[in-house]
């Protein structure tokens, strides 16, 4: 089987594209390829509207069956293609949108849905939604990314502190550490008074790699501050509440955006609304190498999540996956994963907002209100356990491991994604429909057709990619 795939950011662009919108659908292909891998030969595509059919037409002329993995949200998925297209995508809203305000018809998801026929998406929230939109019988599936194995070994059970010793993590960019950063300037009556302050550090000190020390019951979350959906400002107001009196409690925001200035500031302005504290609040503004990455997972306590709304929530699931029980609701994405046995659960409720992407901000849908009241007494009681009753941190802890092995392990999403792309394979149609789009006569096509290919071509497969692409 020859499995396309194509996402809006690639690995050529990531760097680039880092915070923008939809940049998350290339860790989501990232997650999902050693699966497809294992069922078909994998062919990144560049260029959807161009190399999908035209690849396609040449597999299908010699009996290979071919699909398209669109891995895009629905108003970036091609929907003209013969190819059988499947929009990978996720969704936290509860309805699904089925109205136009530009000259894209795709704006509309439930006409590009009944086009292309069927979907995978990554929650049983957003099958919901869809199939209300849809109907019931509407061909779609729940098929959360696959990332317990990676994360899995950072679960040590044998560990008996709860705390954490002084840890050096070493951070090439910025850190703003409320307790060495000057707030001052931050404060509403500063901003009235001298306007909105800037925050330190030239973008050659930024290229720079400084260290910071963690301890205690540290609160990890790692987020685009640049979406609103992300809700710091509930976040950042309850922790410094609820632990304000607590030297041991430290919260550690990691940027995932670079260039999120405006959002950084409306931070660090959270930060000095709740002061003073003996709480710490740490945001890391900078990339983090592999190593470091891997030694802030290890020496949090929490994962922590006080979002509006999510698809799925990709560092949320990777800590729970480690071991690493929550802070979080369990609305969304987020309802296959969280409960009472490996979170502390944050109540929620809903509230009418808009569509994200549309630019009329017309009320057509809610999110998740974040209840205030239940975040205090979740950071309250989660701080509890972590210093004084390590026996139930440990059964949070084990039960967070083996709950996200039965959610995203990758032998739990590879045998729904095989049944899945069965039933896609053998759909009418599905193999034998030729498009009237030309195959190009480059010289690894025909000598695939000729069955002459000197050796020259790695494979039939690699000359139908290099087919596709080259015209």
């Amino acid at each position: 089987m020859l499995i396309l795939v194509y996402a809006p950011t690639n690995s050529r662009t990531i760097a680039r594209d880092l915070g923008r919108a939809e940049y998350s659908y290339y860790f989501v292909l990232k997650e999902f390829r050693p699966l497809l891998e294992q069922l078909g030969i994998v062919i990144e595509i560049t260029d959807p509207e161009h190399e999908v059919d035209r690849i396609h037409n040449a597999a299908i002329r010699r009996g290979i069956d071919c699909v398209f993995l669109c891995f895009a949200p629905p108003h970036l998925v091609p929907g003209g293609l013969v190819c059988p297209t499947v929009p990978v995508f996720a969704w936290e809203f509860d309805t699904l949108p089925n109205e136009t305000w530009s000259d894209n018809w795709r704006d509309d998801w439930s006409a590009l849905l009944r086009r292309v026929g069927q979907a995978i998406t990554h929650s049983s929230f957003t099958v919901d939604v869809v199939r209300n939109a849809l109907g019931r019988a509407y061909p779609i599936v729940s098929l959360p990314a696959p990332v317990w194995d990676r994360h899995a070994a950072a679960y040590d059970p044998t560990r008996n502190s709860v705390l954490t010793p002084p840890t050096l993590l070493n951070v090439r960019g910025r850190i703003i550490d409320s307790a060495t950063f000057d707030l001052a300037p931050y404060t509403c009556a500063a901003r009235r008074r001298d306007g909105q302050a800037e925050l330190p550090g030239s973008r050659r000190e930024r290229a720079l790699t400084h260290a910071v020390t963690l301890s205690g019951v540290i609160y990890t979350a790692i987020f685009n501050p640049n979406d609103g959906r992300k809700n710091f400002s509930d976040m950042i107001a309850a922790f410094g509440w609820a632990l304000r009196d607590e030297p041991r409690a430290t919260l550690v925001l990691k940027a995932t955006n670079r260039k999120c200035e405006g959002a950084l500031k409306a931070m660090v302005e959270e930060f000095a609304k709740v002061q003073p504290t003996r709480c710490r609040m740490v945001i890391i503004d900078g990339f983090l190498e592999e190593s470091e990455y891997a030694r802030l997972l290890e020496i949090s306590t929490y994962a922590l999540n006080t979002s509006l709304g999510e698809g799925q929530c990709l560092p949320l699931m990777e800590y729970m996956s480690a071991g690493k029980p929550a802070i979080s609701p369990a609305h969304t994405g987020m309802r296959d994963y969280i409960s009472e046995a490996n979170a502390f659960v944050v109540r929620s409720s809903l509230e009418p907002f808009h569509w994200p992407h549309d630019p009329r901000e017309a009320i057509r849908t809610r999110r998740h209100r974040i209840d205030l009241e239940s975040l205090l007494g979740a950071y309250r009681e989660s701080f509890r356990v972590a210093t004084s009753d390590a026996a139930s941190y440990h059964r949070m802890a084990r039960a967070a491991h083996h709950g996200l092995r039965a959610h995203c392990s990758r032998q739990v999403v590879l045998k729904q994604l095989t049944r899945f792309l069965d039933r896609v394979r053998h759909r009418p149609g599905s193999v034998t429909h030729v498009s009237s789009a030309p195959e190009p006569q480059t010289p690894d096509v025909v000598r695939l057709r000729s069955g002459q290919d000197g050796g020259r071509a790695a494979s039939p497969w690699q000359a139908l990619a290099d087919a596709g692409s080259a015209d």
